[in-house]
């Protein structure tokens, strides 16, 4: 897939947009395993070594949380995708990597460890600033299907109500009720972890254009939501 960028990495909008990043007071913070969970899941779902989400801060992309490549804090804003992926209306870029793919960043990094695919979709919050992104990288070029596609959208989405659902919790003092409510979302993303591992030993890949296989995603994902959407209710009193 080829995308068109804008002209300069840096959005004229940035200034908002950071201070709605800066609201949720996630910014490089501590590892949380409920993030991880999601990374996971991913990663399973697309089947690539690598998936991460990321905050794309002022000059520096912080990974929340990353799969496949641990012990990586981030990147530089000039040196990650991320940055320019968010610059996107669509959900979702995917890249070879090479440099003519995106001038507006430096992809040495990428390239040095082998990476030639990226596919992201964005952590966009309720005021519609795109924050990150949730992103799955692997080492052999590939595209995405409008299925996959589809998937990996909402999936962010889903990201995206965490992050919300975190900072409400957080906000309000209550950080037991956040606790439980992680421990609810784990459940259930490892419930949806084991079905993928399933598919994927069964296939060697998730085929979403089997429609019954693709129904099952959906239906995961369906039942994430409905966690989160009664957790949001609670947290709001």
């Amino acid at each position: 897939m080829n995308t068109s960028y804008p002209d300069s990495l840096v959005p004229a909008n940035d200034a908002a947009r950071l201070r709605t990043l800066y609201q949720y007071d996630i910014v490089n913070t501590t590892p949380e395993a409920i993030f991880d969970d999601y990374t996971a899941w991913a990663a399973q779902l697309f089947n690539t070594p690598i998936s991460l989400i990321s905050l794309v801060d002022d000059e520096y992309v912080w990974f929340k949380s990353v799969t496949g490549a641990e012990g990586i804090p981030g990147l530089p804003r000039v040196e990650s995708m991320c940055s320019a992926a968010i610059l996107q209306e669509q959900a979702v870029v995917t890249s070879d990597y090479k440099p003519e793919s995106c001038t507006l960043i430096k992809p040495d990094v990428a390239q040095a460890i082998g990476l030639k695919f990226y596919a992201g979709a964005a952590l966009q919050m309720p005021d519609g600033a795109r924050v990150g992104m949730l992103a799955v990288i692997g080492r052999e070029f590939r595209t995405l299907s409008e299925k996959e596609t589809a998937v990996l959208a909402r999936l962010a989405q889903l990201v995206s109500q965490t992050i919300e659902l975190r900072v409400r919790y957080l906000r309000a003092g209550q950080e037991e009720e956040w606790e439980e409510a992680q421990a609810e979302l784990a459940d259930t993303l490892d419930e949806n972890s084991a079905l993928a591992r399933y598919l994927n030993s069964r296939n060697q890949g998730i085929d979403y254009e089997d429609d019954e296989v693709a129904q099952l995603i959906e239906r995961r994902l369906e039942g994430l939501a409905k966690v989160l959407k009664r957790r949001m209710a609670q947290a709001a009193g």
